[in-house]
């Protein structure tokens, strides 16, 4: 009896860190893609990503064995993984390589939870809230305010581009998990996933790029981290809560990611961080507690 007691206490605290984890996570993605790409082109550097990636999936999935989709399955997952790593990842590395500042490639995604909010109320019926969508709107205010005085220069053209990509990518990606994943097991739908962003980031990197490699100690270790902790770690994390939160809850904790890459820019970078960032962060961790907070559901009196 107190053995299950223990563990469902420990399943309360897993569900009530996972959301903080994952944003810690999620962040340092955007500070690794700045550090890697010193030794690398983007597209380069995610094909060699993949590749370390494709490799730890496949050992966890020769030792656990777990069920693999049938062919409907292993289609969505392959799109899925297209639209969650492929097109995502590309367009913030392509961004970050372009001389965009590292802040800008989190803002243009970090908008996700408009559009998610809005295409989950159509595609996967879950009911936005009018509390919700002020706390959606609230989140983009503290965005903006984030990175307000945030360096936009380098390639605007390409960075806007690269990062409007990303944008629709991960959010079309998360809806589409959401859909049709979720019944599909993590390991087995994750590694045909990251083959299938592979197979793109190859026929990417051999058709645009030079493919040519630094293997200085920062590439090494940055590029350890984002196989490891990031493609690994926060993605397996994503999923799960994916499949125990509604799409727009989980799309809201997106908004805290430019504030936290905000402050490790500020911390590892020396970047500018005033008050006015400061108050933007605040505003969007209060968007954050808005969009997930409990919908209480009326009951009629005759059922």
């Amino acid at each position: 009896m107190a053995g299950a007691k223990t563990e469902s206490e420990f399943e309360q605290f897993a569900a009530r860190a996972a959301p903080a984890l994952f944003v810690l996570l999620w962040s340092t993605g955007f500070i690794g893609t700045k550090y890697v790409l010193s030794g690398s082109e983007p597209l380069t550097y995610l094909m060699v990503r993949m590749i370390f990636v494709v490799a730890l999936m496949a050992i966890i999935v020769a030792i656990w064995r777990p069920k693999w989709p049938d062919a409907k399955g292993f289609a969505h997952s392959a799109v899925a993984g297209l639209l969650v790593h492929g097109f995502y990842l590309a367009g913030t590395a392509i961004a970050i390589y372009h001389s965009v500042p590292a802040g800008l490639s989190a803002l243009i995604p970090g908008l996700q939870p408009i559009l998610t909010s809005t295409l989950a109320n159509r595609w996967l019926g879950e009911r936005v809230t009018p509390l919700q969508w002020t706390g959606l709107l609230l989140g983009f205010a503290g965005t903006i305010l984030v990175l307000h005085s945030r360096n936009m220069s380098g390639d605007v053209g390409w960075g806007w581009f690269a990062t409007g990509v990303a944008l629709v990518s991960i959010t079309l990606g998360t809806l589409y998990q959401k859909r049709y994943c979720t019944r599909i097991d993590w390991r087995t739908g994750n590694l045909i996933q990251f083959v299938a962003a592979g197979l793109l980031y190859a026929l990417g990197a051999f058709a645009f790029e030079s493919r040519a490699i630094h293997w200085t100690a920062e590439f090494i270790l940055a590029l350890a981290w984002l196989t490891v902790v990031l493609s690994i770690g926060s993605i397996g994390l994503l999923y799960w809560l994916i499949r125990h939160s509604a799409a727009t809850s989980v799309a809201s904790l997106f908004y805290l990611v430019p504030a936290t890459t905000a402050f490790m820019a500020y911390v590892l970078f020396g970047e500018k961080l005033d008050i006015v960032s400061i108050a933007g962060m605040a505003i969007c961790a209060a968007a954050v507690l808005l969009v997930n907070r409990p919908v209480k559901t009326e009951v009629s009196p005759g059922s």
